[in-house]
């Protein structure tokens, strides 16, 4: 993450703008500030610590936009504009940072919309260094591609080589695929490709491949769609058979040592250990039925002074989703940020909620509307009106 640590600051005098980058507002933390910063329309924040007799100003995680060149240029301009006696520098800004708003990263919203009317639909989820990917981008002219990754430097790194290799038929977002896969139109997919994805051996409940994951598979495969396996690991692919099995109106072939005509990077280190590398193709046999979604991610107006009474850190845990409520910020204007995650366990969300004195919302990311987010928002709502209470 770059950051940069300076002895000296001097008052943050805000609103302030330079060189297309804007810090707007300054949030009071306990322990730590955020200074609300917008650059090429994209809003993150920036985070501000006292550590030791220094300062500390890096990226908040949570927002940190998939262009990481924003972020480093902010800090760069924060760094020159109102530090001195930088002890640490570790921005490394460099021109060739994507910066500009690119059509080929997208939100998960906005690739849901750049779906619509495409007659052919491929997805590859988890594409690390995107060598398959942008391989079949190149060679299916005629099919969107829709790379899932949820590791930020692929992103911005994969977009590079598409952009010179113009490639134009392609959508990469930063997210986990099984919620993405979530939000996705029944019947709309031709392809879906998992290729060596992480086995978790120890830990087999972290695998993307689940009962309730190939459900939502099969229900956004078109009839006659297919899912591709691609893995190394044995007892992976024995435990994605098993799910694979227990679902109706699919066919099933495994392939063992198939070559393909593009490889990945571990593909090439697995054969020259001499590993066996396997193929598992589900081909869905049924038309699913069409999800629907109500905007029920709302709140009531609520009262700023009796929030940041009563604001507690608090943990609640459901049988199948948690809510935990982390921290509370102060804008300079009174209104309130809080700080809080929910969801499914094995998929959770961090967001941020702003109380203002008319209106309260979710503020720069606003939670996908999964079943499990919706039943996560309800108990959200529940919470904040029990600090309404004097």
């Amino acid at each position: 993450m770059p950051n940069f640590i300076a002895k000296k600051c001097k008052n943050l005098t805000l609103p302030f703008e330079k060189d297309g980058v804007k810090f707007l507002n300054l949030l009071k933390g306990r322990k730590v500030d955020f200074i609300l910063t917008r650059a090429n329309e994209e809003l993150f924040f920036v985070t501000v610590k006292k550590k030791d007799d220094a300062y500390l100003f890096k990226g908040e995680k949570l927002t940190r936009p998939a262009k990481v060149g924003l972020l480093q240029k902010a800090l760069e301009i924060l760094r020159d504009e109102f530090c001195s006696e930088i002890l640490n520098n570790s921005i490394n800004f460099n021109k060739n940072s994507l910066t500009k708003n690119s059509s080929i990263i997208m939100s998960e919203l906005e690739a849901i919309k750049a779906l619509n009317g495409r007659e052919k639909i491929a997805i590859e989820i988890g594409f690390g260094s995107g060598r398959h990917l942008l391989y079949r981008a190149k060679n299916e002219l005629d099919k969107l591609f829709v790379g899932i990754e949820i590791y930020k430097p692929s992103i911005e790194q994969v977009a590079k080589l598409a952009i010179k290799q113009n490639i134009e038929n392609l959508v990469l977002v930063n997210s986990d695929a099984r919620t993405f896969i979530d939000l996705v139109g029944s019947n709309l997919v031709d392809t879906i490709y998992v290729h060596f994805p992480v086995p978790w051996d120890d830990s087999p409940h972290r695998r993307v491949i689940s009962g309730e994951f190939m459900s939502e598979i099969q229900r956004i495969l078109k009839v006659g769609g297919t899912f591709e396996l691609r893995s190394d690991s044995r007892a992976y692919v024995d435990y994605s058979l098993i799910k694979f099995l227990d679902m109706d109106g699919v066919s099933i072939k495994v392939h063992k040592n198939r070559d393909l005509e593009i490889s990945s990077k571990y593909e090439d280190r697995w054969k020259k250990q001499l590993k066996d590398i396997y193929d598992v193709w589900l081909k869905n046999l049924v038309k699913s039925g069409e999800k629907s979604w109500k905007d029920r991610l709302k709140f009531d107006i609520l009262d700023i002074n009796l929030v940041k009474q009563n604001f507690r850190h608090k943990v609640t845990k459901f049988s199948d989703f948690f809510l935990n409520f982390e921290e509370i910020y102060e804008f300079d204007s009174g209104e309130l940020l809080i700080k809080l995650s929910f969801g499914a366990f094995d998929t959770p969300g961090n967001y941020f909620i702003k109380i203002s004195k008319d209106k309260t919302e979710y503020f720069i990311a606003k939670p996908l509307p999964t079943d499990m987010n919706l039943k996560a928002h309800e108990k959200v709502k529940e919470q904040l009106a029990k600090w309404q209470i004097l």
